[in-house]
């Protein structure tokens, strides 16, 4: 894409943006985890994590800076906030980290059901070992193979989606089985259900746009995060309407593989369509989480990177590979101690976790803006009820912690204190002005934001305008 049709990003562009950086193998991992909180209920879970999605991220839209939260704090309340920000960032960013070589491994058990402790170790470290190898050479794969590789991704959702369908319409009976009764549980355990389906959502935030490259900003980024954001929650909602209406909620909550023991349960009445259905999505369901755990490392190292280049992290993480040009200690670093973490750790308290660290950074975006608006009267984008919503997502951002069990907010409080040391020790060393000027620069901002274009449904829509555009040429 050259520079003049950059600087002009209009609304579907950023809209693909945003849904681009949400969507990823997310929807794999997490489709079932309301189900054992509250039933088909939850249902109901994921269009308030959407709608909370949206207020936090038009937080980040009323002041644009780039850096996103980090760059919030640091300018409001100085280096110590910023890096207290940017640590929970990175904190949240590795768990999540942990969250896919488990789910990796869960996937794979649905086709190899009887791996021990040990043999789920070794996939693991494989998983891994794999990740940093492609992560520190930077190997690129060329446009004809990012189609490929992004048909096979969605290949899986979309097998589902048609086949779940068609059993949800010829079978009604089934389906009102399935939903009741609609609310098992009663409500005690909303906030747990409600965080973990949040983590799902994680991502929405656009602030490292330069708000030059848009056309008309003040309007586009607002209504891209509102339409980017209601695409995806009617995404995920139709997703999981459909799991819901194929399999009991009662099975569901003891899936590990939830969309692809889904497809098996449609098509129980062929052995061969329930072979060839179950290698679909299993298989796209393993393709996909291993590549959004690679670009997830990737823009983690970023963050640390980031930090190193301020002289608050360690210097190594600044560290580039002589030959790849990639901050390899930190890819290492990061890689090998979410590899412990996902070995003893659970997947709901990883992620769970993740979203309180998640929380912080997004509570410190809303506030920020009490303290910007003093020095800045007139916000950029000149949001209606711009203090309103960002009191709103300071409340949502301290809902989201405080649904978090007293173990995980402890958990969470530890990891915390262990980033003032860090900083105590980096802080008085002298900013990498160069490399900081190469990571903030115009052209790497762009590159990273457009990348988020060819995952999953943004890649598609990303195609079906260019042939829109194509058809209009032809005219």
């Amino acid at each position: 894409m050259s520079d003049s049709l950059r600087s002009e990003l209009t609304l579907f562009d950023v809209t693909n943006l945003v849904i681009g950086s949400i969507i990823g193998a997310d929807i794999y991992v997490a489709s079932s985890f309301g189900a054992g909180a509250l039933g088909p209920f939850s249902l109901m879970v994921w269009v308030l994590g959407g709608a909370i999605s949206i207020i936090i991220a038009l937080c980040s839209a009323l002041f644009p800076k780039v850096g996103g939260s980090y760059a919030y704090a640091r300018e409001s309340w100085g280096p110590f906030a910023g890096f207290i920000v940017g640590w929970a960032l990175w904190v949240a960013e590795w768990m999540s980290l942990a969250v896919f070589p488990l789910a990796f491994t869960r996937y794979l058990m649905f086709f190899f059901p009887d791996l021990d402790w040990i043999a789920q170790t070794l996939v693991k470290c494989l998983f891994v070992a794999f990740l940093i190898l492609t992560n520190t050479v930077g190997v690129k794969a060329a446009g004809r193979t990012n189609d490929v590789l992004t048909i096979v991704k969605l290949a899986p959702l979309v097998f589902f989606s048609a086949v779940g369908l068609v059993s949800v319409v010829s079978s009604p009976y089934v389906v009102a089985q399935n939903y009741s009764p609609f609310v098992p549980f009663g409500f005690s355990r909303f906030g747990e259900a409600l965080v973990l389906i949040f983590w799902a959502y994680a991502g929405f935030e656009i602030s490292t746009i330069p708000a030059e490259e848009i056309r008309d900003p003040g309007k586009t980024i607002p209504k891209a995060i509102v339409l980017g954001i209601s695409i995806v929650t009617i995404f995920y909602l139709t997703t999981n309407m459909i799991l819901f209406g194929v399999r009991s909620w009662t099975l569901l909550a003891d899936d590990t593989a939830p969309l692809a023991s889904a497809t098996v349960s449609i098509l129980s009445s062929s052995p061969q369509l329930v072979a060839l259905g179950s290698g679909i999505v299993g298989i796209g369901a393993l393709i996909s989480v291993a590549g959004s755990d690679e670009s997830g490392i990737l823009g983690t190292s970023r963050l640390g990177y980031t930090l190193a280049v301020d002289g608050l992290f360690p210097r190594p993480f600044a560290k580039l590979h002589p030959r790849f040009k990639t901050p390899y200690l930190g890819i290492i670093v990061q890689a090998l101690t979410a590899l412990i973490a996902s070995i003893v750790g659970g997947l709901n308290t990883l992620i769970a976790t993740s979203v309180f660290f998640m929380a912080i950074a997004y509570a410190a975006t809303s506030a920020s803006f009490f303290a910007l608006r003093k020095r800045n009267p007139k916000p950029q984008f000149h949001l209606k009820g711009g203090p309103l919503v960002a009191a709103l997502g300071l409340l949502l951002s301290l809902f989201l912690m405080a649904q978090c069990t007293v173990l995980q907010v402890e958990t969470g409080l530890i990891l915390l204190a262990l980033g003032v040391p860090i900083y105590t020790k980096y802080t008085p060393k002298k900013e990498l002005t160069e490399v900081k000027e190469a990571l903030l620069s115009r052209e790497a901002l762009l590159n990273r934001a457009l990348s988020q274009e060819q995952r999953f449904i943004a890649h598609l829509l990303g195609h079906l305008k260019q042939f829109q555009q194509r058809i209009q040429c032809l005219k």
